[in-house]
C-alpha cells in the first residue's frame, strides 16, 4: 500500500469526515480520498481552513483536520492560536522540504518548528515512510487526550508528497478510542472527593462556575444533577454558555469581563467557588478580581498545571469534569440554599429589567441588543450560534437567550474574523442543523472569499453582520489617546467606508439582504432560512455604538 493510500485510509479509520485544506498539499493522498467517504474542502486561505477545522472540532467532538504546503505553514500556524486558546482539537498537516534541501535557501522554506511550538501541544516531523503509521496515530492520541489543543505534523516534501509514493510496511489500524475526545476520563482521588464534600457542606453561598472543560467533557446532565444536589446557582463563561438553558432555575448567566453585572455580583458575594474545567483566565475572573481574595475554591480540571494557578486556598482536583460531578454527587447528601438562590435570582431579574429597554428598542438606527432579542425568538431549536470575538461575543453571550437544550453556542477565543470560517466548519460537522454566524463588519471582511467555499460545498450558513461601519470596540481607548488633541484624524484608526455586504453575497451567488429596521429582521431571517444558500443579513446599526461593560469590584 502506498503512503498516499495508507494516509487516506487512516483518516477514514479515525472517523474523519472532512479535510479542510489549501492547495498544494498531499495531492496524492487527496486523490486517494476519492475511495473514502471523506469530503475535501478547498478554502481560500490557510487561516480560513484552520478556523473551519476548529469550528468542525468544537461541534463534532472529534479532531478537525487542516492542511497547507510549506509556504502556507506560517499562515496555518497563525490560525491555530484560536483553537489553542479555545481548547479545541485540531490536527494540522504541513509540507516541508526534505532534509537534503534544508539550510540551503530552498524555495519558500522557513523553519516551521518555532511557528507551531507556541500554538500546539505536540509538533512532529514525518521524515521517512516508516514514521507515517506512528505519527498519524500519535497525532490523534495527542489531540484527544488531556486538554484538547492543536497538534501539528510536518510531512517531508514542500507539498508533503516526498514519501507518499513509497510503500508503507504496516496495515491500516486506528486506535478507536482516539476517534473522539475525551478519549479517557481520569477520576478524582477519593480523599479529594471527601475534601470537596466537606467544603461544600460548610458553605452557605456556593456558586458553580462552568468553563470550556465541562463542555469538552459532555458534562451537561451531570452538571444539572449536581446543581440540584447542592442547591447552588450556576454561572458560565461564554465558552460554556450553552451547557444550561436560560430558563433553568439554577442558571444565573455569564461571568467575567464579557459577562453580566448581576453574575459578577453573585461570584463576588459567594463564600465557595467551584471552578469546573477552567483556566481561571483574566476574562473569566474579571482580571482576577472575582472571587474575592481568600474565598474558598474548588478547582477541577484535566490539566494539573492549571489547578491553583491564580488562586490560593484551592482544593485542586485533577479529573474529568463529568466523572467528578457524578462521583461527588453520589457522595453528597442533598443540601438547601434557598435564601442564596432567591437572592441571586433577584439580582438576575434586576439585570433583566435594566436591559429590557434596549432589547425592545424601536428607534433607528438599530442597536445590537435588539438584533440579539430577535435571535432569541427566531433561532431554531437545534441551532448553532457562532460568535466572533470582542463585542460580537459580548452581545450574543449576554443578550441571545438559549431556550432549547439542543441549541449550541461557540465563540472565538480572540481572533477577529474567526467566526465565519468556523461556522462553515460547524455546518460540515452538523449538516442538518441551522448554523448562524454573528460578526461585525470588520470581522466578516477578514474571510469574505469563503462565501465561495460555502456555496461550492453546499455549507449553507447564515451570517448576521452587525454593520456599524467601524471597529467600535477600540474607540474608548482612542478617545483617551486623543484627549490632548483639539483636532486630528482619529477616524483613520477605526472607521471603514460604507459597505453593502448583501450585494457582495449576491455577487458570490449567495443570498443577501439588508435590514435597517427591527421589524424587518424576522422576514429577512425567514428568507435566509428558505433560500437554501449561504446567506448574509447585513444589519445597519448605530455607528460606533459602545457596549456597557459588566460591573467588577474595585
Amino acid at each position: 500500500m502506498t503512503g498516499a493510500k495508507f494516509f487516506a485510509q487512516m483518516l477514514q479509520a479515525y472517523g474523519v469526515t472532512h479535510v479542510f485544506f489549501m492547495d498544494a498539499i498531499l495531492r496524492r493522498m487527496l486523490a486517494e480520498i476519492e475511495d473514502t467517504s471523506i469530503v475535501r474542502v478547498l478554502g481560500h486561505s490557510e487561516k480560513g481552513v484552520g478556523y473551519m477545522a476548529d469550528g468542525y472540532a468544537r461541534i463534532a467532538g472529534k479532531p478537525g483536520i487542516c492542511m497547507a504546503q510549506s509556504v502556507g505553514a506560517a499562515n496555518l500556524a497563525a490560525s491555530l492560536q484560536d483553537p489553542y486558546l479555545g481548547h479545541s482539537s485540531v490536527i494540522a498537516f504541513t509540507g516541508r522540504h526534505v532534509a537534503a534541501m534544508q539550510y540551503k535557501n530552498a524555495y519558500q522554506e522557513v523553519e516551521h518548528t518555532p511557528l507551531f511550538r507556541p500554538v500546539t501541544k505536540f509538533s512532529g516531523q514525518m521524515e521517512v515512510i516508516e514514521q507515517m503509521p506512528h505519527l498519524i496515530r500519535q497525532a490523534f492520541r495527542e489531540a484527544t487526550t488531556g486538554t484538547p489543543r492543536p497538534v501539528h505534523v510536518d510531512v517531508a516534501g514542500f507539498t508533503g508528497d516526498a514519501i507518499t509514493p513509497l510503500e508503507v510496511p504496516e496495515m491500516v489500524k486506528a486506535d478507536v478510542v482516539h476517534q473522539k475526545f475525551p478519549a479517557f476520563r481520569p477520576r478524582a482521588d477519593k480523599t479529594l472527593i471527601e475534601a470537596c464534600k466537606e467544603a461544600i457542606q460548610n458553605a452557605s453561598k456556593p456558586v458553580i462556575v462552568v468553563d470550556r472543560g465541562a463542555v469538552v467533557s459532555n458534562a451537561k446532565e451531570a452538571l444539572k444533577q449536581f446543581a440540584i444536589k447542592i442547591d447552588a446557582p450556576v454561572v458560565t463563561t461564554l465558552d460554556a454558555k450553552s451547557i444550561m438553558i436560560e430558563s433553568d432555575p439554577y442558571y444565573r448567566g455569564t461571568v467575567g469581563l464579557y459577562g453580566r453585572s448581576c453574575t459578577n455580583h453573585i461570584v463576588d458575594e459567594s463564600d465557595l467557588v467551584i471552578y469546573l474545567g477552567s483556566n481561571t483566565s483574566d476574562h473569566t475572573t474579571g482580571n482576577w478580581k472575582l472571587p474575592r481574595m481568600g474565598t474558598q475554591i474548588i478547582h477541577v480540571d484535566l490539566d494539573p498545571v492549571e489547578l491553583g494557578r491564580n488562586y490560593t486556598q484551592t482544593i485542586a482536583v485533577q479529573s474529568d469534569i463529568r466523572s467528578f460531578l457524578m462521583d461527588l454527587s453520589a457522595e453528597m447528601q442533598a443540601l438547601e440554599h434557598s435564601a442564596w438562590l432567591s437572592y441571586s435570582a433577584v439580582l438576575l431579574q434586576a439585570w433583566r429589567d435594566e436591559m429590557q429597554s434596549e432589547l425592545t428598542r424601536q428607534e433607528q438606527p438599530l442597536r445590537p441588543q435588539r438584533i440579539c432579542a430577535e435571535l432569541t425568538r427566531l433561532l431554531p431549536p437545534d441551532a448553532i450560534l457562532v460568535a466572533d470575538t470582542g463585542y460580537s461575543a459580548l452581545w450574543t453571550g449576554n443578550f441571545v437567550e438559549l431556550r432549547h437544550e439542543a441549541q449550541t453556542y461557540i465563540r472565538a477565543a480572540g481572533s477577529l474574523g474567526w467566526s465565519f470560517p468556523a461556522s462553515i466548519g460547524a455546518k460540515a460537522a452538523a449538516p442538518h442543523r441551522t448554523v448562524v454566524c454573528f460578526t461585525g463588519d470588520g470581522g466578516f471582511a477578514y474571510h469574505l472569499p469563503e462565501l465561495e467555499t460555502a456555496k461550492r460545498m453546499g455549507l449553507h450558513v447564515i451570517v448576521i453582520v452587525n454593520n456599524n461601519e467601524c471597529l467600535s470596540q477600540g474607540l474608548k481607548n482612542l478617545n483617551i489617546a486623543y484627549a490632548h488633541r483639539e483636532q486630528g484624524r482619529k477616524s483613520e484608526c477605526y472607521v471603514y467606508n460604507k459597505t453593502d455586504f448583501a450585494k457582495i453575497a449576491q455577487a458570490y451567488d449567495c443570498f443577501g439582504i439588508t435590514v435597517e429596521k427591527a421589524e424587518d429582521f424576522e422576514r429577512a431571517f425567514a428568507l435566509a432560512l428558505k433560500s437554501n444558500l449561504p446567506a448574509v443579513i447585513d444589519v445597519k446599526t448605530e455607528f460606533a455604538y459602545q457596549a456597557q461593560m459588566a460591573w467588577l469590584p474595585t
